[in-house]
């Protein structure tokens, strides 16, 4: 029998524990050293801010394995307090230092493991240090502390993290602020999504700044934009964004990119083959595009899993990372898959936009709310780049489904063929997803769409604006410049524009496209303005909101 293997794992949580017990269910034999440099190798950090709010009441339910629950059912030999201080490759062996008793000790393996994650940035402002991350229980401990004696909580950064903190810290009954650098909250988002998470969170009471500068940290305050303005501030939470903990990975002289993650192949392999690397610190393929950065739970795991499964012999490929992800906020959902309108734009590439406004489930079923939905589409072969959703109910489904869609290869049209599940309390006949394939099938045969930041210009090529709904409806709020043609009253007018260019609007799109169609028959050139009056609300109040905001200085970078 040939001598037993040895696995060295550095860092747990997501990706190293993934690692280490699939290698285990892989090799009953081998020798695995788990190396933790905190005192808990296997907790929820995404949790984290939940019990902060005390939605998560019990803190031992964040901690779902202990070095000796490891121990018994796994065989793992799991060391918490200890840190991996060097890796010499040429001998294969890591030298490690007990954090407690200082004692170190070199651990020979045969194949290496690095799960290292990502550290929260510290901003280079003065009183930096004033200032509170969330990155493990301990972190989360600190908070809590902190905030029984507040009143007054900062949240510098608008991204997942920093809002769920937000959300919480609002929860404990703290007046809340939240200090964001970029024009939008949720960079991953494009910016009339996210300003409906913004609107949500002013809705409870939280103060949101965008395009907004973090210059100081004092001890009662924080300062704004080089001085423009100061907050009373009694907790300062940072959650600005996070760097890579790839110090070991480049002392070892491994593969690193300009930012400092760790390059891998399709194997989670670095550039020493016998080192793999997981977790936030590690690039990942993305469906489109170089690879990048990808900090998601899942895909931790995913990555620890294939990684142990390479080591043992049964290499496959990493499927593309589409960087699905979700959050909730007040009772209000926002998730998200694959590129941004805003990305692609600036890239250059022909796309179509889709916005939708359907009921997440039959309307005459009691509880119907509304979602916000956002497809983006390649212009020229049809494929999937990105969609958002944004609504109280049914926005993760629906951007499960269309995830699972661009694993699969669907195109926009061939969502129109999916067969779901529906009943009226769950879903439509015709379910959103569904719509998302008509419309696109619709655009692909010639309707002419136009998107809410295009109707300016458009305008001002000479267009007349249309408003198809009604008398009510237009009163309440209405597009500058728009005319109002009730849909069921269209054909009186039709004559009267043969011959002219005219886009209409209703309020999501619907009775849009049924007045468009009507009028193109009439030999008017008619488009219709994608997402309808709701669509062009929101995306012109996201712009109105971050232009108003304090222009940003060159004070602060991040």
């Amino acid at each position: 029998m040939s001598e037993p293997r040895t696995y060295v794992i550095i860092g747990g949580v997501a990706g190293g524990m993934s690692a280490a017990t699939r290698l285990r269910r892989l090799d009953e034999h081998a020798r695995i050293v788990v190396l933790e440099r905190g005192e808990h190798v296997s907790f929820a950090n995404c949790g984290l801010p939940y019990h902060v709010g005390g939605v998560i009441e019990r803190r031992e339910a964040l901690v779902l394995q202990t070095p000796a629950a490891l121990g018994a059912r796994f065989g793992l030999d799991v060391r918490v307090r200890t840190e991996a201080i060097a890796i010499d490759r040429e001998r294969r062996e890591v030298v490690v230092r007990d954090l407690d008793s200082g004692e170190r000790q070199r651990i020979a393996y045969d194949a290496l493991v690095l799960s290292p994650g990502a550290s929260p940035v510290r901003i280079p402002i003065p009183g930096v240090e004033r200032g509170l991350a969330l990155r493990d229980l301990a972190d989360m401990d600190a908070i809590i502390e902190r905030a029984a004696d507040a009143r007054r909580v900062v949240v510098a950064g608008g991204g997942f993290i920093g809002l769920e903190l937000a959300e919480n810290l609002r929860h404990r009954g703290l007046e809340v602020t939240v200090v964001e650098l970029l024009p939008q909250l949720l960079r991953p988002f494009d910016v009339e999504m996210a300003h409906l998470v913004a609107e949500r969170l002013r809705d409870h009471g939280v103060d949101v700044r965008l395009g907004t500068a973090l210059s100081a940290i004092e001890t009662d305050h924080v300062v704004l934009d080089a001085g423009a303005e100061t907050l009373p501030a009694d907790l300062v939470i940072l959650s600005v964004g996070v760097r890579p903990d790839s110090q070991l990975a480049k002392d070892a002289g491994l593969e690193l990119d300009a930012r400092g993650y760790i390059v891998v192949d399709e194997h989670q392999r670095t550039s020493d083959p016998a080192i793999y690397a997981v977790g936030d610190a590690a690039l990942k393929q993305r469906f489109e595009g170089p690879a990048t950065p990808v900090w998601l739970a899942g895909l931790a795991n995913r990555h620890g899993r294939l990684a142990a499964d390479a080591i043992a012999g049964r290499a496959h490929p990493a499927a593309p990372a589409f960087g699905t992800a979700v959050i909730g906020v007040f009772g209000l959902t926002a998730a998200v898959v694959g590129r941004t309108e805003r990305e692609l734009r600036e890239e250059g590439r022909a796309i179509r936009v889709i916005h939708t406004h359907p009921s997440d489930h039959a309307g005459y079923y009691p509880g119907a709310t509304t979602l916000a939905l956002k497809l983006i589409v390649d212009a020229e072969t049809d494929r999937i780049l990105g969609a958002q959703a944004v609504g109280e109910n049914g926005a993760d489904k629906r951007i499960d489904v269309i995830a699972t869609a661009m694993a699969g290869g669907l195109t926009g049209r061939q969502l129109a063929d999916l067969e779901l599940a529906y009943a009226p309390q769950f879903a439509s006949a015709k379910d959103p997803i569904n719509m998302l394939g008509y419309v696109d099938d619709n655009l692909i045969d010639g309707e002419p769409s136009v998107q809410w930041h295009e109707l300016d210009a458009r305008l001002a090529e000479g267009w007349r604006l249309i408003d198809v709904r009604t008398v009510a409806e237009h009163a309440a709020g209405a597009i500058p410049g728009s005319e109002l043609m009730p849909l069921d009253e269209l054909r009186q007018h039709a004559e009267s524009l043969r011959g002219q260019r005219v886009i209409v609007h209703c309020k999501v799109g619907q009775r849009g496209h049924t007045a468009a169609s009507l009028l193109r028959q009439y030999g008017v050139e008619a488009a219709n303005l994608d997402g309808g009056y709701t669509t062009w609300a929101a995306g012109t109040a996201a712009l109105a909101a971050a232009t108003t905001t304090t222009t940003t200085t060159a004070s602060t970078t991040r």
